[in-house]
C-alpha cells in the first residue's frame, strides 16, 4: 500500500489509480448517503472516518505493514493547509447530501475539473494544451445541459455543494504539489492528513453540539445489525477512498483526478436514477450526459498525445541518491 511521489509511474500504475479512485469514489458517493438517511452528525461521522485512518496506518507502520516515515513537523507545517482543504470539502460535500440527492449532487461536482483548470492558470501553471482546456470545458457543458433537465432548487444543498467544488479545487491543487515536491507516499499523505484533521475537527463537533448526542446515537443504534454493517463500511470506504484520491492525484494530475470524478459520475447517476427514484428523465439529461461522457473521452486522447510528445525524464543514480 504504497504510492511514491518521486517515483515515474508506470502506464499501468497510472491507468490503475485513476480506475481504482473512480470506483471506491461511486461506491462512496452510495454508503454517505445510505449513512446520512440513518444518522444525520456528518460531521462526527467524518471524524470517525479521520481516526480510522489515522490508527490504521499508524499501527500498520508499528507492525511493519507500511514503510511510512515517522512524524516530522516540518511536514505536517508545510501539510496542513491540505488537511484544512481537504475536511472542508468532505465535511461541506456530506451537509450537501443530506438534503440533495444522487444525480444533483454529482451534477454539481463535476463543475470540478472546470475549477482546477481556472485555479491553474492563476496560480502559474502551465498553460495546458488547447484540446486538453476545451474537452474539460466540453465537459462542464455537457454538466449544465444535464442539470437543466433534472434540477429542483434546493438552496442550501446546492449551496453546499459548490463549496465543496472550491474546497475541492484547492486542495486537489495542494496535494499534487506536496506529493511532487516533498515525494510524500500516498500513505503518507494519508497519516498525515487524518492526524492534522482530528483537533480541528473535534473542536467542529464540539462547537456545533454534535457532541455527545451523536455518540448517543451511535450506542442508541449499535443493536441495529444494518446499521452497523453501513457505519463500518463508511469508515473503511473513507479509507479507501483517500488512498486511491492521493495515489491517482500523485502519479496523474489533480485534473486527471477530477476527470475521473466527472466520468465516474456517468454511472453514479444512471444507478443514482435507478435506486433513489423520483427523478424523470428528460432529454436535456441524456444530452448533457452524452456530452459530458465525449468531453472525458477527448480528455484522455488529448492526455495521450500530449504524453507522447514528451521526452522522457532519466535520472541518473546520482540524482536518484540526492533525492
Amino acid at each position: 500500500m504504497e504510492g511514491g511521489g518521486n517515483v515515474e509511474p508506470t502506464p499501468f500504475l497510472s491507468l490503475f489509480a485513476a480506475f481504482s479512485y473512480g470506483l471506491a469514489s461511486m461506491a462512496m458517493v452510495f454508503v454517505n448517503k445510505a449513512i446520512l438517511m440513518q444518522y444525520s452528525y456528518s460531521m462526527t461521522l467524518l471524524t470517525l472516518q479521520q481516526l480510522a485512518t489515522t490508527l490504521l496506518i499508524y499501527f500498520g507502520r508499528v507492525m511493519g505493514y507500511t514503510k511510512a516515515k515517522d512524524f516530522n513537523v516540518a511536514t505536517a507545517k508545510k501539510l496542513l493547509p491540505v488537511s484544512v482543504f481537504y475536511n472542508a470539502n468532505v465535511a461541506f460535500a456530506l451537509a450537501s447530501l443530506k438534503g440533495v440527492n444522487i444525480p444533483m449532487y454529482i451534477a454539481l461536482k463535476r463543475l470540478t475539473p472546470l475549477a482546477v483548470l481556472v485555479a491553474g492558470s492563476f496560480s502559474g501553471k502551465a498553460r495546458p494544451p488547447t484540446q486538453v482546456s476545451l474537452s474539460v470545458v466540453f465537459t462542464a457543458v455537457g454538466v449544465i445541459i444535464a442539470a437543466l433537465g433534472d434540477f429542483s432548487f434546493d438552496l442550501f444543498g446546492y449551496s453546499m455543494a459548490l463549496t465543496s467544488v472550491f474546497f475541492q479545487t484547492m486542495y486537489l491543487i495542494l496535494v499534487e504539489k506536496s506529493g511532487a515536491e516533498d515525494g510524500l507516499s500516498s500513505v503518507e499523505l494519508m497519516f498525515y492528513n487524518g492526524l492534522l484533521s482530528l483537533p480541528f475537527l473535534l473542536f467542529l463537533i464540539i462547537a456545533t453540539g454534535e457532541i455527545p448526542h451523536s455518540l448517543f446515537v451511535v450506542y442508541d443504534k449499535a443493536s441495529s445489525l444494518t446499521f452497523l454493517i453501513i457505519l463500518i463500511l463508511s469508515l473503511a470506504m473513507g479509507i479507501v477512498l483517500n488512498y486511491t484520491m492521493f495515489l491517482c492525484t500523485i502519479v496523474n494530475s489533480a485534473l486527471t483526478t477530477t476527470i475521473v470524478g466527472v466520468l465516474k459520475g456517468v454511472g453514479s447517476t444512471t444507478l443514482g436514477f435507478v435506486l433513489l427514484g423520483g427523478v424523470q428523465v428528460h432529454a436535456l439529461n441524456v444530452t448533457g450526459l452524452v456530452i459530458n461522457t465525449a468531453g472525458g473521452v477527448w480528455y484522455s486522447y488529448a492526455k495521450f498525445q500530449q504524453k507522447q510528445k514528451m521526452p522522457r525524464k532519466v535520472i541518473s543514480d546520482e540524482e536518484t541518491h540526492r533525492k
